[in-house]
Formats: C-alpha cells, sequence, structure tokens
C-alpha cells in the first residue's frame, strides 16, 4: 500500500507509566488518528508505478546515476551496486536449468515470486560470481519454507538472516570456511546477495518493516570446514549425503566475544569448552524466550561455531555432536531468580514463571527456590554445531537466533 498514513504514539510504549500512556492516547494520539482519517495529505500524493514486464530495462545512465537511482528506490543496502544489466543477469542464468521466469518461491512480506531471474539481477547488483546461482536458489528455497518463519523476522530485535554452505560447492564457488571466513571470497558478496534478495523480493525495508532498534551488520555467509572435522558435517546430519552440496537459512541476532579455550592442570581444553559453552549460552540469548515450551516451543536456533583445534580436543575426549548438545542443555543454567527477572520486565507483558508454567510454556520442573538453578534450553536439539573458522586458533561462538528455525536445501546444478 503506497502512502499509507499513519498516526504515531509520541515515545515508546514500555517505558511510559500507565497514567502517561492514557494521557498520551487521549490527548496526542487520538487527535493524530482525527488529521490522518480527515485531512488532506500534504504534498503529491505518490502514484504507483505502473507494471512492467519483469525483464523490462527500468533506467539508463552512468554507474553514479544507476546507483543513485537505485538508492532512491531503496533496492540497494546504501552501498554501491552493480549495475544489473540483461547481459551480466542472462551470465546467472547459464548455471540453473530454471526458466527465467519459473516460480522458485513465493517470500513474504512482500509475497512477491522469486524467480531465476530476479534472484540473479539481485546477486549481480551484490557482486556475486554467476557460479554461486545454485547455492542462492537452494537459499531462496530455505527461506521460503514456512518452517524458517521468514515473515516474522522484523522484529525489533534485529533478526539477521545468514547462510551455512557444506560440500563440495564450497570449493567450487570459492568460499571461505577458514579463519576470518565471514570477510573473505566469496562469502560477503553472497551474504551481501542474501540481504538484498530479503530487502526487494522479501520486501523488507529498513524502518518500514524491518525495524531493528539499532540496525542490523550486513547478512553473511559462512562455510562448514568438513576436511578438520572430527564428525560428520551438518549436511549429513540431517539426511543429506556427503557429497551434496547443501545452503542451510539460518538466523541470529547476536554477535560478540568468541572465547579461548585453553586446558590447564585441573581441566582438559574439553572440558574447558563446555563450560565455556554453558556459560556463554546463558549470556547471548533472551532466556526468557528461549526456555520456552508448547507444541513445537517458540522459535530458537543456537548455531555454535567451534575452530578445529577445539572440535578435535572434544573429540579426542569422547565428545559426538550429540553429547555436547546433551551436555549443555543439562548445564546451561541459570538462578531462578534471574530468568524470573528477564521474564517478569523484559517481555511486552509481565508474568512470572509460576505464570509461565500454568500456561504450559515452562515445563514444573522450573517450580523451584529463588537461588535453585533452572536449565535454560528448550532441549538439545536447538544446538547446531558448525566446525569453521582459524584452524590454528582455539575459539568458539555462540550465535541465537529467535523466531526462525533452520532450513537445509540442496543445489541443483545445470545439467547442460
Amino acid at each position: 500500500m503506497s502512502n499509507m498514513r499513519v498516526g504515531e504514539y509520541p515515545g515508546a510504549v514500555g517505558v511510559h507509566a500507565d497514567e502517561l500512556v492514557v494521557k498520551n492516547v487521549e490527548e496526542v494520539l487520538f487527535g493524530r488518528i482525527v488529521d490522518c482519517l480527515t485531512k488532506p495529505q500534504s504534498g503529491e500524493i505518490a502514484q504507483a508505478a505502473a507494471a512492467k514486464p519483469a525483464d523490462a530495462i527500468i533506467y539508463e545512465g552512468s554507474f553514479d546515476e544507476v546507483n543513485a537511482y537505485f538508492r532512491a528506490q531503496q533496492w540497494t543496502d546504501e552501498l554501491p551496486i552493480i549495475p544489473p544489466t540483461r547481459e551480466r543477469i542472462e551470465a546467472f542464468l547459464k548455471y540453473t536449468d530454471r526458466k527465467p521466469f519459473e516460480r522458485i518461491a513465493v517470500l513474504p512480506q512482500a509475497n512477491l515470486e522469486a524467480v531465476p531471474w530476479n534472484i540473479a539481477a539481485n546477486a549481480v547488483m551484490a557482486g556475486c560470481s554467476p557460479e554461486c546461482m545454485p547455492l542462492l536458489i537452494a537459499a531462496v528455497e530455505a527461506l521460503a519454507d514456512n518452517e524458517y518463519n521468514l515473515s516474522n523476522i522484523g522484529t525489533t530485535w534485529g533478526v539477521l538472516p545468514f547462510l551455512l554452505i557444506n560440500g563440495p560447492a564450497i570449493q567450487k564457488m570459492g568460499i571461505e570456511n577458514g579463519g576470518q571466513m565471514i570477510s573473505k571470497g566469496a562469502n560477503p558478496a553472497i551474504g551481501r546477495a542474501l540481504g538484498l534478495i530479503i530487502k526487494n523480493i522479501a520486501g523488507y525495508k529498513l524502518g518500514r518493516n524491518y525495524m531493528g532498534t539499532f540496525g542490523y551488520p550486513m547478512n553473511f555467509t559462512i562455510a562448514e570446514n568438513e576436511a578438520e572435522s572430527p564428525w560428520a558435517p551438518y549436511q549429513v546430519e540431517h539426511g543429506f549425503k556427503k557429497e551434496d552440496s547443501t545452503v542451510t537459512a539460518c538466523a541470529t541476532v547476536t554477535w560478540g566475544w568468541p572465547p579461548a579455550i585453553y586446558g590447564t592442570v585441573d581441566k582438559t581444553a574439553a572440558q574447558t569448552a563446555l563450560e565455556f559453552l554453558s556459560i556463554e549460552l546463558t549470556k547471548k540469548p533472551c532466556l526468557a524466550r528461549l526456555a520456552e515450551r508448547g507444541p513445537k516451543g517458540f522459535r530458537n536456533m543456537i548455531t555454535i561455531m567451534i575452530a578445529p583445534p577445539v572440535a578435535k580436543s572434544l573429540a579426542d575426549e569422547g565428545y559426538s555432536k550429540d553429547k555436547i548438545r546433551d551436555y549443555l542443555y543439562e548445564h546451561a543454567r541459570v538462578p531462578f531468580r534471574e530468568l524470573e527477572f528477564l521474564l517478569k520486565y523484559g517481555h511486552s507483558e509481565a508474568f512470572t514463571i509460576r505464570d509461565a508454567v500454568d500456561r504450559g510454556i515452562y515445563p514444573p520442573e522450573y517450580l523451584v527456590k529463588e537461588d535453585e538453578l533452572v536449565r535454560i534450553l528448550p532441549g538439545p536439539e536447538v544446538i547446531n554445531l558448525v566446525v569453521c573458522g582459524d584452524p590454528h586458533r582455539n575459539r568458539v561462538m555462540v550465535l541465537w537466533g529467535g523466531y526462525v528455525n533452520p532450513v537445509t536445501r540442496k543445489m541443483d546444478f545445470p545439467t547442460r
């Protein structure tokens, strides 16, 4: 809907006392709503652009002129883009057997069709190489899955989608899985293409329906270092073959300190890693939401990136991925009083742990004394373990993504 008028409440409701909310609604907000409904709009009323064929030329000009036009239309990520010319788009289409306007998916919230043509256009703008086309098509399929829940990433939390890549495509497409991986190789352009697809096809516009309170970093891409991992790679864990190239749509609202893991006389490196991760899990997520249960539970995903040396130390001590998940599920705990505070004052509606148990959000095991510990994970299955990063460093990183579940899709490569 173009030119929608909004009557805006003055301030942030959540930090206003009840009396001030009532006063602001009666004396300010109500008048603004009446004005929106009854007074003429100032300035020219914007007309919706006439529909054009999807492959139509929409603008011609110099590099700077094209960038200025695209930015004015909110089609960029505020950085210069490569103009998506017909020739550049057609170069991408050579890397898929799909027809240029064949529906791949319909992406919420805009509910626009993602087809190879517009996927390629956004990939060109981002600076991707044409070889990445199968990856981006699979990524769109993953984003469109209802299980991923793309339609709810616009929260003020700041939910940032990212991609996990597995299989032979990592080498074939020049994707990095070692040190500084999100900033090297094909990774930055693929992450940027993901962001532009979410902006231009899914229709998420900053400050309109993509409402991160403090903004977002750039979307990014990671890949598993399967050669350095002591365990089965992520795609094999989820029913694919090792030779399959897959894309997993993930998300996070956190990024921060990656703890260094050291073994000492009294603790092995493996034990230190497990204890560190148990603590990290209690610090980065929104615990009151993370702990929620239900028929399917609140949508949550934890991605733990483990540098190869740490992974090997854990495997040497007999820890499989499942054993690590079970350990963290059991040991990631906080005092009752801490979770109670987060639940009571960190929710849009205030309620207690007793209320949460009565509603079936938390299990009865949460009804303990104030100083007793309660677990914060709804189950071990929300943890995704990925071996990646600098193969010579002893670091781990915990990312939490609320509102979403990971979805994996296999890449299809052209037969011709």
